[in-house]
């Protein structure tokens, strides 16, 4: 039982991935991350003496340190007379690599709000990364989508990570697609988020018999692109479809529907 203001790292977990998840902020010291250069999904790095300069809304918040002491419970405090509902993570960043739960390399990390680009009237992998990437890696994340032959040139002139094209990082790798790519590289592979991605890839690469559910989510991404002429506003509702694909991923994959009981077969 973790003490008061505290959050054990199985119970944060449990709140990423999700649309309420809290912010995550990682207030270890240099070295500290020198020696363990990874992080939380979806947190930000800030210096315990640089809270006090957020300019965020408040809302609610996880502070996490190496050990889940001084730094973590003193920036938790602060957090909380500017209005925060700040919990301090149990153990630390120690704890969480210790039970294995996943942690993305800061080498691959991009600054918190970098754009990333693709082709325009998105479908399956090119929905599914941009919920990836908002739920496991950067919240604040912007999507651009844009003409297939401009995708390369967008993303040198604006700053931009290309991806579900042909010669960049994160895109289809032999049978597997650009989800999967992204799961490998931010080291993100857990049992619902493989789940997932074997369903995402099924319906991307059109091998329904890899998972049952693939033809469905093929009929609900085409209808959600007959559905929006705008981009962002198809992914905007694309992102609530692949939350619910999630939670049946991780908490609902063995439920099935019988009504009425019963029935003749």
């Amino acid at each position: 039982m973790p003490q008061f203001g505290q959050i054990t790292p199985a119970q944060t977990f449990r709140q990423i991935g999700t649309p309420d998840a809290p912010r995550i902020f990682d207030v270890r010291t240099k070295d500290d991350i020198a020696a363990l250069p990874r992080t939380l999904p979806t947190a930000r790095l800030i210096a315990h003496d640089r809270i006090a300069t957020l300019t965020d809304p408040p809302g609610r918040a996880i502070v996490v340190c190496t050990k889940g002491k001084k730094l973590s419970e003193g920036a938790a405090a602060w957090l909380r007379s500017q209005g925060w509902q700040a919990e301090v993570l149990e153990g630390g960043a120690l704890a969480w690599e210790t039970v294995g739960l996943p942690m993305l390399p800061l080498s691959l990390l991009p600054p918190p709000g970098t754009p990333w680009v693709t082709r325009h009237r998105p479908k399956i992998d090119r929905i599914a990364c941009p919920w990836a990437i908002r739920r496991f890696i950067d919240p604040t994340a912007r999507f651009l989508f844009v003409a297939p032959t401009e995708v390369q040139a967008v993303a040198d002139r604006f700053g931009a990570i290309p991806f579900d094209i042909e010669g960049v990082t994160f895109s289809h790798r032999g049978e597997h697609c650009s989800f999967d790519a992204l799961l490998d590289d931010f080291q993100l592979h857990t049992e619902a988020l493989d789940r997932m991605a074997t369903v995402i890839r099924a319906a991307d690469t059109d091998r329904h018999d890899l998972a049952p559910q693939a033809a469905g989510l093929l009929a609900l991404s085409v209808g959600l692109s007959r559905m929006f002429r705008d981009d962002l506003q198809q992914l905007d509702a694309g992102i609530a479809l692949y939350d619910a694909l999630y939670r049946w991923a991780r908490d609902g994959h063995e439920e099935g529907h019988d009504w009425p009981a019963g029935r003749r077969e």
